[in-house]
């Protein structure tokens, strides 16, 4: 085994440990995406970790500032980031979208307190719709109307996210709810169940997934400018994240009820039901403005009619 498919058993097996959705989703990936797709799904864990399991947020600052110049130059010793370097350059990624994506994960360095609506998609769009945005180069999508869907995708998947991962995030010092939400309940008393603020958080955890289908709704819409292999992938992964926010729903939007998930026979009947409905073709509808209201100055987003 060569260091390249070392690399590559490295990155699948990061995707397989921590992003079972689309792991399971990959099977239906030719080998070149599924490859692609893991080894930026890897880049973005490694991110990721580096900031949330950091015991020094001015540390993890430092190593970030690093990577962020070799990400420019095109060079790094780091394994992660040079092979991110490489997929990057072959998938002719933009800087600036990565730059969105660094400073999203970057910003969980600091306590996180939302304010309102708009704060909160501009976190979902840094955090996921770049890696929306990234996944269309990896896949070779080069319909321009398919990219302001993939942002929407993303941020519907984060959303589900956040509303899944409340308490895990409250641990954390981190309230992605929006303060025009629930007003000023800090991360603390989001970790507490039973408290006196259930109804509302539970209220707020409806309304987060309420806003994700609107975000759903429009990144399904632009499923239809994949290559027909990867389509299916993504239209997987997608439903099968899409029902993390049914079970909520089972759960009463109770996040004290223990981390929802997919269960693996509830995702084979998930992605049964898509390809059985998959068949019938619907007319497309173009993308909604409004919904990029608060995103207009960020890559690629929809800026005018």
């Amino acid at each position: 085994m060569n260091q390249s498919d070392k690399s590559i058993g490295s990155a699948l097996s990061v995707l397989g440990q921590h992003g079972k959705s689309f792991r399971f989703a990959g099977h239906f990936l030719s080998r070149d995406q599924l490859e692609g797709s893991a080894r930026l799904y890897r880049f973005c864990r490694f991110i990721d970790d580096l900031v949330d399991e950091t015991l020094n947020s001015d540390t993890a600052r430092a190593q970030l500032e690093s990577f962020k110049k070799e990400l420019k130059i095109g060079r790094s010793s780091h394994p992660v980031i040079q092979d991110f370097i490489c997929l990057a350059s072959d998938s002719r990624m933009q800087p600036k979208v990565i730059s969105e994506l660094i400073k999203g994960i970057e910003s969980d360095l600091e306590p996180v307190i939302v304010e309102d609506t708009a704060q909160l998609l501009r976190y979902c769009y840094r955090v996921a719709g770049t890696v929306g945005l990234l996944m269309c180069d990896v896949l070779g999508v080069s319909e321009p109307r398919a990219r302001v869907h993939a942002i929407d995708l993303g941020i519907g998947m984060q959303l589900t996210n956040i509303a899944r991962d409340i308490r895990e995030d409250a641990l954390r010092g981190r309230r992605y709810i929006p303060a025009q939400w629930i007003g000023d309940i800090s991360p603390q008393a989001l970790t507490v169940p039973g408290n006196s603020h259930s109804s509302v958080i539970q209220a707020a955890v409806e309304k987060l997934l309420q806003l994700a289908e609107h975000y759903y709704d429009s990144g399904s819409e632009g499923l239809r400018f994949l290559p027909p292999r990867s389509k299916i992938a993504i239209s997987i992964a997608a439903k099968v994240y899409r029902e993390i926010g049914v079970v909520l729903g089972e759960q009463k939007y109770d996040p004290f009820l223990g981390r929802a998930h997919v269960t693996l026979p509830r995702k084979f009947r998930v992605a049964l039901k898509l390809a059985l409905s998959s068949r019938r073709s619907r007319t497309y509808v173009p993308h909604v403005q409004s919904l990029h209201l608060h995103l207009v100055d960020l890559p690629n987003a929809h800026a005018s009619a």
